[in-house]
């Protein structure tokens, strides 16, 4: 499958793929609407075949939407115009909708929606997970369907079903080390500049939202749930840390596991590999080495500006003499990180919404 998610024209791309034959049953005027929408942009990844893999488009909608039971009020609104994926065991539909959430991120949205049918139950199950809540119905000639909604102008303290938010108040924050090798496989969206495309693939741990991290730095055992991690990716071999070693993420922390924890390999195996960018083969390295802790956590955002380890020190006040596989940092000094990195404040919240 060619992995990269491609940003895309209608013009460009082909209504007659058979991937669109099942909204075509959905709705009615799929065609036309397809057709009047040739300017604007759509995401799309195809497989091996160039064939469709999955679809998404994003539309900004202003003040209210009409149509629907009751009617959406927010300044700004992201409507998921359309969202499929044909399922295939690599989590592809949480890739897309992290795209969804840095889209309303960006711009400033309070909310967003998507409509869909009751039939569409592994569709709803995911966007139930990640915060999306059912708000009212919409009418029209192909048949009634669900609004559902998600916020970002407030949020629960549930880091799943806030997520992409970062709640700060209360919580500890990390730097935490990341060899290149696997870097860029976990975190797609913070890949550099000069690193090859193809290296990001249509696995799990790539598209999942949930990632999972095996180390033997052993004080990772001072982080708890909702904690925050800055990721540092290590210089490349033969050059220069100060200069190509970079903070590039930002991700909360689900939980920790000791080695100790698992009743024998094939437990902490079925627990780590769904997430983790290690291969059976190294798990079992890991495993047979003892003393490792699995790092579960949330991809919450890449530092749209990486930051090297010389700005990290000199502007930003990290010890030099630390050992930079794990540093503590106060608040001061993360919030100075994502500034200088220009993270969207807006993914940063510390209002808690009370029912």
């Amino acid at each position: 499958m060619d992995t990269n998610i491609l940003k895309m024209r209608f013009a460009d791309i082909d209504l007659n793929d058979p991937f669109f034959n099942s909204l075509r049953a959905d709705y009615s005027e799929f065609e036309e609407w397809f057709k009047r929408k040739f300017d604007e942009p759509a995401y799309v990844i195809f497989n091996n075949n160039q064939k469709i893999e999955g679809f998404l488009y994003l539309k900004i909608e202003e003040d209210v939407t009409n149509g629907l039971e009751p009617e959406i009020k927010a300044d700004k609104i992201v409507k998921i115009g359309t969202l499929k994926i044909n399922p295939h065991g690599t989590k592809l539909g949480e890739r897309f909708l992290k795209i969804a959430f840095d889209f309303a991120i960006y711009n400033k949205a309070s909310l967003c929606y998507v409509t869909v049918f009751k039939k569409q139950g592994a569709l709803i199950q995911i966007l139930n997970k990640y915060g999306f809540e059912t708000y009212g119905t919409k009418t029209s000639n192909n048949g009634n369907e669900l609004v559902l909604v998600k916020r970002f102008d407030s949020c629960l303290n549930d880091l799943i079903f806030d997520y992409p938010l970062i709640h700060l108040e209360g919580k500890n924050i990390f730097l935490l080390a990341i060899y290149p090798k696997y870097h860029s496989v976990m975190f797609p969206d913070s890949i550099l500049k000069n690193e090859d495309r193809k290296i990001i693939k249509d696995i799990s741990c790539t598209n999942s939202i949930h990632k999972i991290y095996v180390t033997r730095i052993s004080d990772v055992r001072k982080l708890h749930k909702g904690d925050i991690l800055l990721i540092y990716r290590t210089a490349e071999d033969g050059k220069q840390a100060e200069y190509s070693a970079v903070a590039t993420s930002i991700c909360v922390v689900e939980e920790i596991k000791g080695q100790n924890e698992f009743i024998n390999f094939k437990e902490f195996y079925n627990y780590v590999s769904k997430y983790s960018v290690f291969d059976k083969d190294d798990l079992k390295v890991w495993h047979n080495k003892e003393g490792c802790y699995s790092v579960k956590m949330t991809y919450n955002s890449a530092l749209p500006k990486r930051i090297i380890r010389k700005d990290l020190i000199e502007r930003h006040n990290l010890d030099r003499s630390a050992y930079w596989g794990f540093i503590k940092l106060t608040l001061d000094q993360f919030k100075s990180i994502i500034k200088h990195g220009e993270v969207n404040e807006n993914i940063i919240i510390n209002k808690t919404r009370v029912y």
